[in-house]
C-alpha cells in the first residue's frame, strides 16, 4: 500500500475567553492555544506528508490572522528537530485560536503555493479568512468553468482548493452578512463530493464542517473552553480530552464558534450516509475511532473474516507475516484463529524518506528499499502474506520477489483484507485511472472470481491469492453496505458527478485513453 495515498487531514483548536483556562492549556495561557496545532498534524501525519500548515487567530497583532506553511513532515515544516527556530515559529504565530492541514496531493503540482491552510485577505474582517479542506469535488471542472465563464475571473491553480475558496468568497461578498452557517448552505448546494472543512477568519469565528454524505471523517471534542477538532479522534485524544468528550461530527453538520458562544448546527440535508470505509482498511490511524466504531477493532474483524476463508493446509511450518505496518491487526487476528504464529517476517525501513507517487521503475525502487525480508523467519515456510489491499500491484510484486530470493520461502499465498479495487476513486484517494489498478483486467463481468484469483496469484508470482468478499467490510466496520461508500470496489457512486466521472474513466480505458476522468471531464465542459 506504499503507493497509495488519502488527500489530506485537517485540524482546529480555539481557547474561548475564560476566567479558568483549560487544563489542557500550554504553559504560555490561554492566548498561546495555537502551540498545540503542531503536536495535533503529528497525529494525522499519516494523511498527508507532502506539506503541512497552520493559520493562527490574534485579535492584538497587526495580521490578525496569519498564515505558515511549507513542504515537508509536520516535523520539518515546525522545525521540531530545533528548539530554538521551533520556539521562534510558536511565538510568531501565537494565537488563541488555530487551524491546521497536512497535505498530500490528488490534483495539482508539489509546489509551496498549493500547501494549506489557504488564507484570502480581504479589508473587511469577515471576509478576511483562511481554510483548510480535505477531500475532493467530483464536480471540479464544471466548478472550475462556471467561475472561469466570467471574465473577471481568474484561477492561478489547478485544484478545488481554490475553487472552494472563491465560492466561500463569493458568499461573503455583497453588503449582506450571510452567517457562516448560510455561507455552507449555500456552497453545499454547488459542491459534488467529499469534503471536511477548517475555517478561521479575522473577526475570530470559526467553523468545522462535514459533508453531507458524511464520506470524510470528522472528530470534535469540547471541555469548558477549549474547542478542538481533526480528521481523527487520535489527535483530540493524544491532547487529553476525555474519551466521553470526544464525538464525531454528524454529516451535513458543522461546529461553530461565533462570539464565543459554540453551537454544533445543520447546514444541509443528509438523507443518507457514504462513509469512506478505505478509513476503518488502511488510512486512519489503528488509535483512531471513525463514527463510533474502532478502527483496530474492524481491522482486528477482517482478519477474522480471513480466516473463515482459508483453505490451505496448517502444518508446523505455516505462519502468517503482515505487510507492514496497517495489516499487523487483520494479520494477528487471522493467525489467531487459525492457530499458528504471526511474525515479523518483514521489516519496514521507516527511515527511508516520504514516498511520493512515482512512475514505472521509481516507485518500484522505493518499493525495494523500503522492506527487508528476514530469512531466519521466512525460509522453509509456508507463509499466509496479509496486506490491507492491493491498488497498482507495484509493492506486492517487489514482497514477493524479495520473500522467495532473499527470504527462501516455501509457499507464498497472499491474503487481502479487502475486495478487489476495479475502479479509481474520485472523493481524494490518488488513483484516478483504470488502467492504473491491478484488478480490472482480471474481473471481467460475468467471470468467477476464483478464477480470477488464480490469474492474479499467477501475474504477482504467488502461490495463491485470495480477496475478502464485498459483505466482510460491512461486518468489520459494523455498519449496513448502505451506509458506506464503496465505489472502488463495485463501480457504484454515491454522486451523480462521481458516477459521471467513472463513466468517463470506463471510455477512455476501453478507447486505450490513458488520463485522468478529471482532464476528459473539462474538455467536456
Amino acid at each position: 500500500m506504499s503507493d497509495l495515498r488519502h488527500e489530506c487531514g485537517i485540524a482546529a483548536i480555539y481557547h474561548l475567553p475564560s476566567a479558568e483556562p483549560s487544563r489542557l492549556c500550554p504553559q504560555q495561557g490561554p492566548e498561546a492555544i495555537s502551540r498545540l496545532m503542531p503536536r495535533m498534524l503529528l497525529d494525522i501525519q499519516n494523511r498527508g506528508q507532502l506539506s503541512a500548515g497552520m493559520t493562527s487567530y490574534s485579535p492584538t497583532r497587526s495580521q490578525i490572522i496569519d498564515t505558515y506553511r511549507e513542504l515537508g513532515s509536520v516535523a520539518e515544516v515546525f522545525r521540531l528537530s530545533h528548539r530554538g527556530k521551533a520556539e521562534a515559529l510558536m511565538q510568531q504565530y501565537e494565537g488563541r485560536a488555530a487551524i491546521g492541514h497536512v497535505r498530500y496531493a490528488t490534483c495539482g503540482e508539489e509546489d509551496r503555493s498549493y500547501a494549506q491552510p489557504f488564507e484570502r485577505h480581504h479589508l473587511q474582517k469577515r471576509k478576511w479568512f483562511s481554510f483548510g479542506f480535505n477531500g475532493q469535488l467530483a464536480n471540479y471542472a464544471e466548478l472550475r468553468q462556471a467561475l472561469l465563464a466570467d471574465d473577471d475571473h481568474h484561477l492561478a491553480r489547478t485544484t478545488d482548493t481554490e475553487i472552494m475558496m472563491h465560492e466561500i468568497s463569493r458568499e461573503m461578498s455583497g453588503e449582506l452578512r450571510p452567517s457562516l452557517v448560510e455561507i455552507m448552505h449555500n456552497v453545499s448546494q454547488k459542491f459534488d463530493g467529499a469534503y471536511s472543512v477548517a475555517l478561521v477568519n479575522a473577526l475570530g469565528e470559526m467553523m468545522v464542517a462535514r459533508d453531507p454524505l458524511g464520506i470524510k471523517p470528522v472528530s470534535y471534542a469540547i471541555e469548558g473552553p477549549l474547542f478542538a477538532a481533526a480528521s481523527e479522534s487520535v489527535a483530540l485524544l493524544n491532547l487529553g480530552f476525555e474519551p466521553a468528550n470526544i464525538h464525531s461530527l454528524e454529516p451535513g453538520t458543522m461546529v461553530t464558534i461565533v462570539d464565543n458562544e459554540i453551537k454544533i448546527e445543520r447546514f444541509a440535508d443528509s438523507p443518507r450516509r457514504a462513509h469512506c470505509f478505505f478509513e476503518w482498511i488502511y488510512f486512519a490511524n489503528v488509535a483512531s475511532n471513525i463514527d463510533d466504531r474502532s478502527v483496530y477493532l474492524s481491522r482486528k474483524t477482517l482478519g477474522e473474516e480471513l480466516a473463515k476463508l482459508e483453505t490451505i493446509p496448517i502444518d508446523e511450518d505455516t505462519i502468517v507475516v503482515p505487510v507492514p505496518d496497517t495489516s499487523k491487526g487483520a494479520a494477528d487476528a487471522m493467525a489467531y484463529q487459525l492457530g499458528v504464529p504471526s511474525v515479523e517476517g518483514l521489516i519496514r525501513n521507516r527511515y527511508s524518506g516520504r514516498t511520493f507517487i512515482e512512475g514505472g521503475a521509481g516507485r518500484k525502487d522505493k518499493a525495494a528499499a523500503k522492506y527487508t525480508p528476514l530469512r531466519e523467519v521466512l525460509e522453509g515456510k509456508r507463509i499466509l502474506l496479509v496486506e490491507d489491499s492491493i491498488v497498482r500491484s507495484t509493492t506486492m510484486r517487489v514482497l514477493i520477489d524479495k520473500i522467495r530470493e532473499v527470504g527462501h520461502a516455501r509457499e507464498i499465498h497472499v491474503r487481502v483484507a479487502c475486495p478487489p479495487i476495479i475502479a479509481p476513486c474520485f472523493y481524494g484517494i490518488d488513483m484516478s485511472t483504470i488502467s492504473e489498478l491491478f484488478a480490472p483486467e482480471f474481473m471481467t463481468p460475468g467471470r468467477e472470481p476464483e478464477a480470477a484469483y488464480t490469474d492474479m496469484a499467477r501475474e504477482l508470482g504467488a502461490d495463491s491469492l485470495r480477496y475478502l468478499p464485498l459483505e466482510s467490510i460491512a461486518r468489520a466496520v459494523n455498519r449496513p453496505q448502505s451506509d458506506l461508500c464503496q465505489a472502488c470496489i463495485t463501480g457504484e457512486y454515491p454522486t451523480d458527478a462521481g458516477q459521471k466521472l467513472y463513466d468517463i474513466a470506463v471510455t477512455n480505458d476501453a478507447s486505450g485513453t490513458n488520463i485522468r476522468a478529471y482532464e476528459s471531464a473539462e474538455a467536456q465542459v
